[in-house]
């Protein structure tokens, strides 16, 4: 039976749909994957707090600085061939760290597999506006979700498999090859886009729109409120990532349930994933909903202070939920922009900045309890992250997108790349 328009552009683009899920799934694992092997790979290869503070600092500086980035690799190169350059980064990087006998090679090696993730961060929400503009809720809470189950499956079984394997190389390296099978569906993809070019030009509400100018981002609201709420909320989620277990412990729980604790926080991320972009797209206002999930941060972060040791379930239950601020925040990059051009810059700078404000939040959550003496000061700094994504979220609560705003746009003579 022959297909009908509709579904034979669907067809079309399955491999698109496979490819950006696979690298949705893949996105979190080299930076996951390695803190629960630090115990064999730290002795071997010499790892001291120094350069285990560094190594743990090193996903949000690069994903900063390559966010920056990569929104003009997109416009030089296309969006597909910036996936492939950020796949072959990645596995390259993961393989070659797997062989490293020092610590400082295995830093360096770390930045280069980074560097492809950091990019995959950008490139993901504009290849979503360019191949599904008409599913833009329902593929961008599949590729979300695949995000929440990378970031619980690769710490899950790294040790299993080291263990299984006798040798925690074999399990670093195997990650490569999940970021490695990316490939397969995009190099499918780019093939039958050479047969059947899609369009250059984007469409606005079923019109055709101007060619994109080049966007100005730092001049833009809309680009800083999002760059400013997602500071805010990735701030939260590191600090949790990087101190919810030592926290727990020194309350009096054993190291195994801190843990198991840890590992709750991060598969919570699942559920907020699937809800997130299939009901806020239908709300006039979005900071509805991110009130909504900021209560359910306030709520964790309360419990967790005020009785960590009691109910210690519930209060990560609500920190967990919290996260569909950041689900949110990966939804706005479609939905303050217009073009695919539009969406990637949006999305590079936002991270950019936003990684970059966040960076600094774990180490700084360390120093002042030293300081101070105490835990109570680095949980009101939580507060202060609260204040910083609300401000953030209420630059980007209006309709205007990047493209809007008299300002933001220069004149810039050629068409987007988008092959």
């Amino acid at each position: 039976m022959a297909l009908t328009p509709p579904r034979q552009q669907l067809a079309g683009r399955i491999g698109a749909l496979l490819g950006i899920f696979l690298m949705a799934l893949s996105l979190r694992a080299a930076v996951v994957s390695v803190p629960p092997l630090l115990g064999s790979i730290g002795p071997e290869l010499g790892f001291n707090s120094f350069s285990t503070g560094l190594l743990a600092m090193l996903a949000p500086v690069v994903f900063a600085a390559f966010g920056l980035l990569t929104p003009r690799l997109i416009r030089w190169w296309g969006l597909e061939k910036v996936l492939i350059t950020a796949v072959l980064l990645a596995v390259a990087g993961q393989l070659l760290r797997a062989v490293v006998g020092d610590v400082s090679s295995f830093l360096l090696l770390s930045v280069i597999t980074l560097a492809g993730y950091g990019m995959g961060n950008v490139v993901l929400p504009p290849l979503v506006k360019k191949y599904f503009p008409d599913y833009l809720a329902i593929v961008t809470s599949g590729y979300v979700t695949m995000l929440a189950v990378g970031t619980w499956m690769a710490p899950q079984f790294s040790v299993p498999l080291s263990d299984a394997t006798g040798d925690w190389r074999t399990s670093i390296a195997a990650w490569a090859l999940l970021s490695a099978v990316v490939l397969v569906p995009w190099v499918i993809q780019i093939q039958r886009n050479r047969k059947h070019p899609r369009p250059d030009t984007p469409l606005v509400n079923g019109l055709a729109a101007a060619p994109p100018a080049r966007i100005n981002p730092w001049k833009s609201p809309v680009a800083w409120g999002l760059a400013i709420f997602l500071a805010g909320n990735s701030a939260q989620t590191y600090v949790y990532f990087t101190w919810l277990p030592p926290y727990l412990s020194e309350q009096g729980l054993d190291t195994a349930t801190a843990g198991s604790m840890l590992a709750l926080f991060a598969i919570l991320g699942l559920p907020v994933s699937l809800l997130v972009p299939l009901w806020v797209p239908k709300l006039r206002n979005p900071i509805v909903a991110v009130l909504v999930f900021t209560a359910f941060w306030i709520a964790g972060h309360l419990g967790m202070y005020l009785s960590p040791a009691e109910n210690t379930l519930l209060w990560v239950v609500f920190a967990g939920l919290g996260q569909g601020t950041f689900g949110i925040a990966l939804l706005m990059m479609n939905l303050r922009s217009r073009s695919t051009y539009g969406s990637g810059v949006l999305a590079g700078f936002s991270q950019g900045l936003g990684y970059a404000g966040a960076a600094i939040a774990p180490l700084l959550f360390g120093i002042v309890k030293d300081a101070t003496g105490g835990w109570s000061a680095s949980f009101a700094m939580l507060g202060l992250c609260l204040l910083v994504m609300l401000t953030g979220a209420v630059m980007i609560n209006g309709p205007r997108r990047i493209e809007d705003r008299k300002g933001d746009v220069e004149t810039f003579g050629e068409l987007e790349r988008v092959n």
